[in-house]
């Protein structure tokens, strides 16, 4: 504490970093942004679009960059993403993922963690693209390697078999799937690597708002883990989690 209190009178620290350092958060009108939550278990703090303001979209992202480095917005909508993007300076760096609805930014001297290990993030269908894009942007914004397979659903099996060496060339695969959800148990009943299932809101009639693929990779046979319908944050953090444990395995070496 006597440490973090020096440097904030010397003015090398802000407030805002001093208390990051002090409590592991920092409050503000909009709410406690968690700025420990990567170092306790490597999985970055992501701000949530939905059910907030634009403006306090903009006083989180700009506390995650001040004491972290880096900002990840998910599930903004058009509209708010050409306004986040010119509200950042030019010493910002900014990625936005259309398709995921995910926006990514970097301060200058941010330094991306690097993991020795691979994640393939496998899609039955163009539709399931969206979600899954969102699981690839958090593994590599955890440090993972990502192979993006897309559109090998059960429909057309010899597409899969065409992917099989690929896919069991990761050390951890993402499945996403909509429909009736069968290629997350397909998938890993082929492969001897940890696979999550990730169920998408994609089909209709009944079931088809993702509940019918939640339900069949739930009731898989074959050994898999599954998150929640289009909790493609979930998985892909899960996935950089076994990634991280695989890459300091094989760093101890």
């Amino acid at each position: 504490m006597r440490r973090v209190l020096q440097e904030l009178s010397d003015g090398k620290i802000t407030i805002v970093e001093a208390e990051a350092l002090l409590f592991g958060y920092v409050t503000s009108d909009s709410g406690r942004f968690d700025t420990d939550r990567e170092r306790r278990h490597g999985v970055p703090e992501g701000i949530l679009y939905d059910g907030k303001t634009i403006e306090e979209v903009l006083e989180l992202a700009s506390i995650a960059l001040e004491t972290t480095g880096r900002s990840i917005i998910t599930r903004v909508d058009s509209n708010a993403q050409k306004i986040i993007q010119d509200h950042f300076s030019s010493e910002i760096i900014v990625k936005s993922h259309p398709l995921s609805k995910i926006i990514v930014a970097h301060r200058s001297d941010f330094e991306p963690p690097i993991l020795n290990a691979t994640v393939a993030i496998v899609t039955a269908g163009t539709s399931d693209r969206p979600v899954a894009e969102e699981a690839e942007v958090i593994v590599s914004e955890m440090g993972a390697t990502t192979t993006l397979i897309s559109d090998v659903g059960v429909a057309g099996l010899h597409r899969l078999m065409d992917q099989l060496d690929k896919i069991r060339s990761a050390d951890v695969v993402i499945v996403a799937a909509g429909r009736e959800g069968t290629l997350p148990s397909l998938v890993a009943g082929l492969i001897d690597t940890p696979v999550i299932g990730l169920p998408i809101s994609t089909g209709y009639g009944f079931g088809g708002s993702g509940q019918a693929a939640l339900t069949s990779m739930l009731q898989s046979c074959s050994v898999l883990s599954t998150v929640n319908i289009d909790a493609g944050f979930v998985a892909g953090a899960q996935a950089g989690m076994i990634a991280r444990s695989i890459s300091k395995a094989r760093n101890q070496k």
